[in-house]
């Protein structure tokens, strides 16, 4: 009934609980108690019906039905305890299993966010733990003690009168097959269930992340209806599931009615040769319940057991996900943590680079030098490597051909916490969270202290600005900063590359998309960064660069030129069109806004 791989999900899940064995056991301790009392109320009744109500005899009759009474309510107590404790373990195991998940998907490499959509993890992380807390657990506890109950009263039964035990397990073949059966399709549509399911969950959280441009383009119609396709391909395996619930359960308690109806035919035909009592005939008949409820809700269980597998297959994905630096060969952190103290140099040497094996190379050949104090700037049209160059210095994708060396050390072979503490990033998309101004540029991190996080507004020039909003520092961001202007969000995020500290400060198209107020706020950000810091700069807007030591033209993945402003002016070629194209945007720009 339970595949190899079935056995290394309970496995996983049980280095989780292992660590709640306490209050596990106290659950456990019950079941014995539990079994006991469905054993010895049975035998109360024959007890109180053959020698008591058939014999005619009062005497000790009423303390026979008072024993069955406490019988009776130590049964429930038992059956509460039991569940009570075992839920319990399985919920701080599935809360362990939660935080365990949320680290690890915080330490997956970006380029899995690249090729994943948000919806899929965030299902992963809500929907099927879930299933796994509730499904599992439930069904799992049920399923155990229900299993052992049912041996111990079959061998009760058997104890009592073998023949009519007989009778019972004559229809067990048919159940187990029937069970057997139906599991094979349970899980298989579990696993379209919860795949389609992810899906839809992931598209519902684009369309409300872009429900703007959806409205903007009159584009809902079109959305609906793709969202209408998830949610059909969900509902058609929900019916699925259900109808093979649904026959299972009615079969069986089809099957249940025709051997209460055997037992008493043949049991009838037993009491009036007067080899069977009556007592016995009753007692069998009530105890039966204990053996067909249980299978009856074995369907039930199994179903839920089979929705949770399911679910840990999609949790196991994440689980075997390759960690960002996982199973590279890294230096020990502590033998270069004085070559990394401060930045020196940082060299790309004929670096070549491809997303993945099958795409096209976005990177060919590129090599360049930069030094301590330094101003590097890239500049071409979209799509020619310049974001890339920035996402191979910050380790976001390893898997380049060539050799990028960080202060004479391949970078490749550095952890990644080892330099953290040299490179800010200010990218042109700012994410602010849900949380006030202060978290927002501090990131929570105690480190950074106020008078930082209030060195590093100023020194953006956003500063004033806070000072005006109600509550200042502790003003509270709405949907990534949707109560502010995009340029106020943008001086925000600068702030926090600021305070962050960084000795290479990478500016990422740091000007695009924000008004000209807070653009001239951000170049003389940008002008003091120039004279401060050792500088890394994409910029659309060519004049944010004209004072670089150093300028890369990029065209397909390729340096096409390089030189400072004056030299690749004079040079007349990729980047003197640049310019001229960038001054023309600028003059068009400047006229439309002085005719209105």
């Amino acid at each position: 009934m339970i595949k190899a791989l079935d056995l290394h999900y309970l496995k996983h899940f049980y280095l989780y609980a292992q660590k709640y064995k306490k209050t596990a056991l106290l659950g456990l301790m019950m079941m014995p108690l539990s079994i006991a009392c469905n054993l010895l109320f049975p035998w109360l009744v024959i007890q109180v019906i053959d020698t008591k109500l058939m014999a005619g005899q009062q005497d000790g009759l009423y303390t026979l039905i008072f024993w069955m009474i406490i019988v009776l309510i130590v049964n429930y107590l038992a059956d509460a305890f039991y569940s009570y404790f075992l839920r319990k373990t399985g919920q701080l195991t599935v809360f362990d299993m939660r935080s365990a998940l949320f680290k690890r998907i915080l330490q997956l490499p970006r380029s899995y966010f690249d090729k994943t959509p948000t919806g899929v993890t965030l299902s992963r992380l809500t929907s099927d733990l879930e299933a796994i807390g509730e499904s599992f657990v439930q069904g799992v506890l049920s399923l155990v003690k229900d299993s052992i109950n049912t041996v111990a009263v079959l061998l009760f039964m058997f104890y009592i009168n073998w023949q009519l035990t007989l009778v019972v397990l004559v229809v067990f073949p048919p159940i187990l097959f029937l069970t057997r059966f139906v599991r094979n399709k349970l899980r298989a549509q579990y696993y379209i269930t919860r795949y389609s399911l992810a899906k839809g969950t992931g598209f519902l959280q684009e369309c409300l992340l872009g429900v703007k441009t959806v409205q903007l383009y009159g584009a809902e119609q079109e959305v609906e209806d793709q969202y209408r396709e998830h949610t059909t391909d969900f509902l058609r395996a929900q019916l699925k599931t259900n109808k093979y619930d649904a026959t299972l359960y009615s079969l069986i308690t089809g099957i249940t009615s025709i051997t209460i109806g055997l037992i008493i035919w043949y049991g009838a035909d037993r009491i009036i040769l007067g080899t069977l009592s009556l007592g016995v005939l009753i007692a069998f008949i009530n105890t039966l319940e204990k053996i067909f409820i249980p299978l009856r809700d074995f369907t039930s269980q199994i179903a839920s057991i089979q929705r949770s597998f399911a679910a840990f297959e999609h949790i196991e994905e994440l689980f075997v996900e390759p960690l960002e630096e996982e199973g590279r060969s890294l230096l020990v952190p502590d033998e270069i943590k004085d070559c990394l103290s401060t930045f020196e140099t940082l060299q790309f040497i004929n670096v070549t680079f491809r997303y993945n094996e099958q795409g096209p190379y976005v990177l060919r050949d590129v090599s360049f030098t930069l030094y301590k104090g330094q101003q590097l700037a890239m500049v071409g049209k979209t799509g020619s490597g310049k974001s890339t160059i920035l996402r191979l210095m910050n380790k976001v994708y390893l898997d380049y051909e060539g050799s990028i060396l960080l202060n004479g050390i391949e970078l490749s072979r550095i952890p990644k916490e080892s330099m953290l503490h040299l490179f800010s990033l200010m990218q042109q998309d700012a994410f602010l969270f849900e949380e006030n101004v202060h978290f927002n540029i501090s990131l929570g991190d105690n480190n950074v202290s106020d008078n930082v996080v209030l060195d590093a507004a100023q020194y953006v020039y956003a500063h004033d600005f806070i000072m005006e909003l109600p509550h200042q520092y502790e003003f509270q961001l709405t949907n990534s900063g949707g109560n502010l202007s995009a340029g106020q969000t943008q001086l925000i995020s600068f702030a926090r590359a600021i305070a962050q500290g960084g000795q290479v400060m990478m500016l990422d198209e740091a000007t695009s998309s924000v008004d000209s107020i807070t653009e001239e706020s951000i170049q003389k950000a940008i002008g003091r960064l120039f004279n401060d810091k050792t500088v890394i700069a994409i910029a659309h807007r060519l004049s944010t660069i004209r004072h670089s030591d150093q300028i890369l033209v990029m065209s397909r993945g390729e340096i096409v030129e390089r030189g400072n402003h004056q030299t690749l002016l004079a040079l007349d070629g990729v980047y003197a069109g640049l310019l001229q194209d960038s001054t023309d945007i600028e003059d068009d720009t400047l006229a439309t806004a002085c005719s209105r």
